[in-house]
């Protein structure tokens, strides 16, 4: 039976993902075929097409998915009881090394591209990635605010900045073509420069 976004979620729901994960990665959304991911997924067209009416729901869902996993998986993991410095550095490290991961680029590059045509492919990334990582920092300040370590009035907007100062250099370096490997000492001089700058406006002590 579908859902209301027209995806039946059964028995090979998960097989059809895996392959076309696969396909939308290597060849983009205009460049994969349906008969190509119905192939590398091991199922028949029809089969395909029992799971998913058309080629940009499986593609939405794929996005959806694979950012919300990566997302879910860092910031899982985030202490809202560590101090800030601590707590910001670990969200700054999981977050710069999605945005240089290949996965991460080649999904941000589709959307961008895509979104003209299909508005809601850009609005679901968001809710996946993006939106999650500014909901996961808004918890944190609260919390840090209410034990009277960081003065933040405005949550989400701190949330945004802390991730832009995050992208700093690298992440225009990579969009550009300018640089395609990044070393731990690179990361880690953009996190800790984007840590010490966000406490120099926030923290209370």
């Amino acid at each position: 039976m579908n859902d209301e976004s027209g995806i039946r979620r059964g028995r090979k729901y998960q097989q059809v993902l895996a392959g076309a994960r696969d396909v939308f990665m290597a060849d983009g959304f205009e460049g994969a075929s349906v008969d190509t991911i119905a192939k590398r997924a091991g199922v028949s067209k029809a089969t395909l097409y029992s799971y998913f009416a058309d080629k940009r729901l499986l593609f939405m869902e794929v996005a959806t998915c694979e950012c919300g996993k990566q997302a879910a998986a860092a910031f899982d993991d985030l202490d809202m009881d560590a101090p800030p410095a601590e707590a910001l550095r670990f969200a700054g490290t999981h977050l710069l090394g999605f945005l240089l991961s290949e996965f991460g680029q080649k999904v941000f590059r589709i959307c961008v591209a895509e979104t003209d045509r299909f508005p809601e492919l850009g609005a679901r990334f968001w809710e996946s990635g993006p939106g999650l990582v500014e909901r996961t920092l808004c918890r944190y300040f609260s919390r840090a605010k209410a034990r009277g370590e960081l003065a933040i009035d405005d949550h989400c907007l701190a949330a945004h900045q802390f991730a832009e100062l995050c992208k700093a250099e690298l992440f225009p370096r990579l969009v550009f073509g300018m640089q395609t490997e990044f070393t731990e000492a690179e990361r880690a001089r953009v996190i800790d420069g984007a840590v010490e700058m966000f406490l120099a406006r926030y923290a209370t002590r």
